[in-house]
């Protein structure tokens, strides 16, 4: 039964039904992966911060997920500027060095990829962000781990030359609607309509397709973009 009602709540996790997939978790069972939703219903929505801090409060502190999950809500405090505290740079920093180097490598991929992604839109450290980036990206490869890669390549788009940039944003669509995150093929949708001509009309089909998408999710962070 534990089983069962992990793989479901994954699967709600997977569509952005996240409140559906905290319910069927048993309270006392699996606490990283209550940690992980809830945290991805923060950030997605801007909402119950707290509930989020909580789940991951409960988590072993010294756990690559715990580190990894600390980091992710330090940074987007800074990120959303919601309450962010003095700290939150430097935590943010600290714990995604410290899951790069407790976890397994498939974890670490992740962990370097969000250190990028503080790199690059906290501190606009290209250079920094790339690095890690890349060094996610051969990790992502070696395991055949395409959300991941859906990930890496959206933000590494953004410094390619737009022919490039488009065709990354639109690899990372796909990755993302093939593994059927909907959540996360709803913001691939916006960022290729934001990066293509305003007269293509595959940009408005895009915007079309997204905003009433977005609207029901309550994706906190998704403007139209006319």
């Amino acid at each position: 039964m534990l089983a069962d009602a992990t793989y479901v709540a994954r699967r709600l996790f997977l569509l952005g039904e996240w409140d559906a997939a905290l319910a069927v978790l048993d309270p006392d069972g699996d606490p990283e992966l209550r940690a992980e939703i809830a945290v991805d219903h923060w950030f997605f929505q801007v909402e119950r911060h707290d509930e989020a801090e909580k789940a991951v409060a409960a988590l072993d502190p010294a756990s690559s997920t715990a580190q990894l999950l600390t980091a992710r809500l330090a940074y987007s405090r800074l990120l959303f500027d919601r309450d962010p505290r003095p700290d939150d740079r430097a935590v943010a920093e600290a714990s995604y060095r410290a899951a790069a180097e407790s976890g397994d490598e498939l974890q670490r991929g992740w962990a370097v990829y969000h250190w990028g992604v503080l790199l690059d839109n906290i501190d606009e450290d290209s250079a920094g962000a790339v690095a890690r980036y890349e060094t996610a990206l051969e990790i992502a490869a070696k395991h055949g781990d395409g959300f991941l890669e859906s990930y890496i390549i959206r933000h590494l788009a953004h410094l390619q030359e737009p022919a490039e940039e488009i065709a990354m944003l639109r690899r990372s669509l796909h990755l993302r609607a093939a593994l059927g995150a909907r959540p996360q093929t709803v913001a691939a949708q916006a960022t290729l309509a934001q990066a293509l001509p305003e007269a293509d009309p595959e940009r408005a089909e895009l915007i079309r397709t997204y905003l009433p998408a977005a609207a029901e999710l309550r994706i906190g962070w998704l403007k139209p973009t006319d």
